[in-house]
């Protein structure tokens, strides 16, 4: 996506190295993280805004767990995925 997430993905490889574990570095695709950018924004705009961070953080895990069950996913499918679950919190958040 951009060079400070190039080098984090080597960062979590390296600590992952440092504990006996190969991990692929993790990539991020620039639509899905458009996306939970989008969600940690709906979040931080509800009364549980300090949640934003681990709504994040749960949607990756949710698309990882996605595309693990489905083996792989079509281009844009993690996009949507996550959109579709922001969406609806945005729907269920009152304006302020």
């Amino acid at each position: 996506m951009n060079e400070f997430f190039a080098s984090l993905g080597r960062r979590w490889s390296e600590a992952a190295r440092a504990r006996g574990a190969k991990i692929d570095e993790p990539t991020l695709e620039a639509d899905v993280a458009e996306e939970i950018l989008e969600l940690a924004r709906v979040v931080s705009h509800t009364k549980e805004r300090r949640f934003a961070p681990l709504a994040t953080f749960t949607a990756g895990v949710a698309a990882e767990r996605l595309r693990a069950s489905k083996g792989r996913l079509e281009p844009g499918a993690a996009a949507a995925y996550v959109r579709e679950v922001r969406e609806a919190l945005e729907r269920e958040t009152p304006s302020p």
